[in-house]
């Protein structure tokens, strides 16, 4: 049981066998040619970066990211920054995935009902392609379970789903409020633009890029997921290439790994959706996870290049 948690990491700590999630692993050598680890240690409170010194051979040789591990180790300050030196590492049982990693604080049955009340919104043809894709049996506890990235914003266990249903509040609220809206096209796009995520991301790894995450990419994914469902219901030519616009374009630009760019309304509105909610949750996540007791974080936020300022009404 673990005993131990990264949010509570600080120098001068030291613990024995506690339980981790080994991520981000890279073997290097000293300049006088002796073996070392670095790797990411993870749980679901955060995660902390580890140095293993002269790392026997016999570990080095079983040291992969997404296995997890009992580590026994000391906490230094390097670099304005907490990091564990590791002492001994052993391997450790197969644990519950949501000790180790972080989780959504949303019901996920709750969440699942949501799914499913908006997929009941929309008009047929759209809500038997949804309901095909998003509702399949063997489909649906892993689109549940999915991340929506490894960091920035909703990393964590059901990360995508919540992400998808708070995008998809907002572009309801949008398809009310400005005219010509295709509302039913809009809220499938949301719906089903990063379903290529539940490939492209192992949760059994700890959220690593799977293979065909690296080659094929999510948003690739998403479009050969859509178009083979759209095949076996005679889903209408020109609806489909309207959706699949939507997933090809809603990163923005091709700068940002977007095949082409946003040339419908729904497609504009779909990528500034996407844009807003992810980067609000960043900002919260980041607040969140700072560790810093003032009302400014101790250190630059990588997805908005300076310091944050916690909201009022956060706790410090």
């Amino acid at each position: 049981m673990k005993t131990i948690y990264t949010s509570d990491l600080k120098a001068g700590d030291e613990f024995i066998n506690e339980l981790f999630l080994l991520q981000d692993v890279t073997r290097r050598t000293t300049k006088d040619g002796r073996p070392y680890l670095l790797c990411t240690l993870r749980d679901n409170a955060g995660q902390a970066g580890a140095v293993f010194w002269n790392v026997p051979e016999y570990i080095e040789q079983w040291t992969t990211a997404g296995t997890a591990v009992l580590i026994s180790g000391r906490v230094v300050n390097y670099k304005d920054t907490i990091q564990v030196n590791i002492t001994d590492m052993n391997p450790g049982q197969k644990a519950d995935l949501e000790e180790l990693l972080p989780a959504s604080l949303r019901s996920r049955d709750e969440m699942i009902g949501e799914l499913r009340n908006y997929i009941a919104s929309v008009a047929e043809p759209w809500r038997t392609l949804l309901t095909n894709i998003l509702l399949d049996d063997a489909f649906l506890p892993r689109y549940a379970n999915a991340p929506a990235a490894r960091a920035m914003h909703h990393a964590y266990i059901s990360g995508l789903l919540e992400h998808t249903l708070s995008m998809t509040k907002i572009a309801d609220l949008l398809a009310g409020h400005y005219p010509y809206v295709n509302r039913d096209l809009l809220i499938a796009g949301v719906l089903l633009h990063d379903v290529g995520k539940t490939h492209e991301y192992e949760v059994e790894g700890g959220f690593a890029i799977s293979e065909d995450g690296r080659l094929v990419g999510h948003i690739v994914r998403a479009i050969v997921m859509v178009e083979q469902a759209a095949s076996t219901i005679n889903f209408p030519p020109d609806k489909l290439q309207h959706l699949v616009h939507l997933i090809a374009s809603h990163h923005g630009t091709q700068e940002w790994g977007s095949p082409t760019v946003p040339k419908t309304l729904e497609a504009i509105l779909l990528h500034q959706i996407d844009l807003l909610d992810s980067r609000i949750q960043g900002f919260l996540d980041y607040v969140r996870g700072d560790g810093s007791d003032k009302a400014w974080t101790s250190k630059s936020s990588p997805m908005f290049n300076t310091e944050l300022r916690r909201p009022d009404g956060m706790s410090e």
